[in-house]
């Protein structure tokens, strides 16, 4: 496909009141993963945003629980076991921990656990009806409730463009940026930072990037992955000095309605350290 059918398509990507940035310099490559983006022959109308932003059948919990302050050693303990009662069942689930955290700046005492499972919703489904007859996984939940003063959980979708958050070897620390973004916004959001993370790949600090199915909508999670804070403050710092990189930021913050930052430390039952 040359570039001008490229262009043609991916004008019936973007909403006419999107912001477009110039990617001829993209353009000349079939096969790059930019391409798979813009590439796609598709109306916004006959599909969904998501189809078109992710290309995976693979679906991600993110359980967020807010846990009493005097409870979380024992809380810790208890949701190891849960882990590995989860994974007792992987082959049949298709379900595993991508990764699991604690708050070290942000919210505290909060614990973050990502789950993904290959076959969408429907092992989703099953997972639900195994656990609910099993009576192990119900006294955990049990246990678990007298721990916690809330929970929320996200169903989420993997953006196409993204790493697919690959196990890190210790030591590290993360930090999860969500943004709550304005409706209507997130293919634009998605053709910014498919550009975006150019300037930020030669750091591989970039760990994964989600959005919202069930739970908040539009609601938008990046995941970085820095060995300590200083280092990820002199990588933000250098990233700034590449160009092109201020304008994909003028880009996308007009589309966030809100964004919250939060500094993590994988547990000892984490799978990414």
């Amino acid at each position: 496909m040359n570039s001008l059918n490229k262009l043609s398509v991916y004008s019936k990507l973007v909403p006419k009141n999107a912001r477009v940035i110039s990617t001829s310099a993209l353009l000349n490559t079939d096969d790059g993963w930019f391409s798979k983006l813009l590439v796609r022959r598709i109306e916004p109308t006959k599909e969904s945003h998501s189809r078109m932003l992710s290309d995976k059948e693979v679906i991600y919990a993110l359980h967020t629980h807010n846990i009493r302050p005097d409870s979380v050693d024992n809380y810790l303990k208890n949701y190891k076991q849960h882990v590995d009662l989860i994974h007792s069942h992987k082959a049949e689930l298709g379900c595993e921990l991508v990764g699991s955290w604690t708050v070290s700046v942000g919210d505290m005492d909060q614990a973050l656990h990502l789950f993904k499972y290959v076959g969408g919703f429907e092992k989703i489904d099953k997972a639900k009806q195994l656990f609910k007859q099993d009576s192990s996984y119900q006294l955990l939940e049990s246990e678990r409730g007298k721990m916690v003063r809330s929970r929320h959980l996200q169903y989420l979708l993997a953006f196409s463009f993204w790493p697919a958050g690959e196990v890190r070897s210790p030591n590290n620390i993360y930090e999860i940026r969500s943004y709550s973004l304005k409706p209507g916004t997130m293919i634009e959001w998605g053709n910014n930072w498919a550009r975006g993370l150019t300037y930020r790949r030669a750091q591989n600090e970039a760990f994964a990037g989600y959005f919202s199915q069930i739970g908040r909508l539009y609601n938008v999670h990046h995941i970085w992955c820095y060995k300590d804070l200083q280092a990820r403050r002199e990588t933000r710092e250098s990233t700034w000095r590449n160009p092109g990189w201020d304008e994909c930021v003028a880009y996308t913050v007009p589309l966030i309605r809100e964004m919250h930052c939060r500094i993590l430390e994988p547990t000892e039952f984490s799978p990414t350290q």
